[in-house]
């Protein structure tokens, strides 16, 4: 008697169901997930992987460092169940820019977030600069105020710095809101970042740099965004962004800036 069953071959069936198994970085668990973590430069090996497997990820490059006006913050991508499949990738984490400096790419799973711009000065030669989020507008040589433009998707543009005496300069973008612009009687401060919870807890990133002014002035300073951002200083040089943040430098008095903080790249998958 036959009951019309068909057999099949394992090749028939899809490699799922199965966990992923990788290397690289700091490896951590929490709850139902494992997690890789690259303050610094690295590879992201999936030594083997079910045919349907996700991660999610995030990557944020190196804060603008700052001048008068604050850094930029670091771009900040993310994003869950990104296809990965078994082979190495690699994973470049950027630096922070030091005072006046650009801050650094990072690279990870085909994606790039751009460094954060560089705050303006007052009477110098550097305008603020575009980035991941754009710089604080100080008042350069050329007699430009405007803050630098951000990076769609990735974070936003620096406040305008004011234009006369005292010269205050304005807040560094973040990836949640542009930096403030200055206004007569204060600094401008830095742009918020935005949270995740891609490491089990919940974590600001990708904050602007506050901004100072001119010497001989009293106007406050500016605080940093949440997210890393350094804060601004009028008696002195500003903050430096935080590090593995991506926050912006605080801007600080006559030029006196800082660096930005450095990027970070998480990945996690289900265990």
């Amino acid at each position: 008697m036959s009951f019309g069953y068909q057999t099949l071959g394992f090749g028939s069936f899809p490699n799922r169901g199965v966990p992923i198994d990788a290397s690289g970085g700091t490896v951590t668990t929490s709850g139902a997930y494992t997690i890789h973590t690259f303050t610094s430069s690295g590879t992201f090996t999936v030594n083997s992987a079910p045919d349907d497997a996700v991660v999610d990820y995030l990557i944020v490059a190196g804060g603008g460092g700052s001048e008068t006006g604050g850094g930029g913050a670091g771009g900040m991508l993310d994003a869950t169940g990104f296809s990965v499949s078994a082979q190495a990738y690699t994973i470049t984490v950027g630096a922070g820019g030091a005072e006046g400096n650009t801050g650094s790419n990072t690279a990870a799973l085909g994606f790039t977030a751009i460094g954060g711009g560089i705050g303006g000065t007052i009477n110098g030669i550097n305008a603020a600069g575009d980035g991941g989020s754009g710089g604080g507008g100080g008042r350069s040589g050329n007699g430009t105020t405007l803050g630098g433009d951000g990076t769609s998707g990735q974070g936003n543009a620096g406040g305008n710095g004011y234009p006369l005496s005292p010269y205050n300069g304005a807040g560094g973008g973040g990836k949640g809101a542009a930096g403030g612009t200055a206004t007569a009687s204060a600094a401008g401060v830095g742009g918020v970042g935005q949270a995740s919870s891609i490491s089990g807890s919940s974590v600001f990133y990708a904050g602007g740099g506050g901004s100072g002014g001119d010497n001989g002035y009293s106007s406050p300073s500016s605080l940093g965004g949440n997210g890393g951002g350094g804060d601004g200083s009028y008696a002195g040089r500003g903050a430096a962004g935080t590090v593995n943040t991506g926050g912006g430098a605080g801007g600080g008095m006559s030029n006196a800036g800082n660096s930005g903080g450095s990027g970070i790249v998480i990945v996690r998958y289900l265990t």
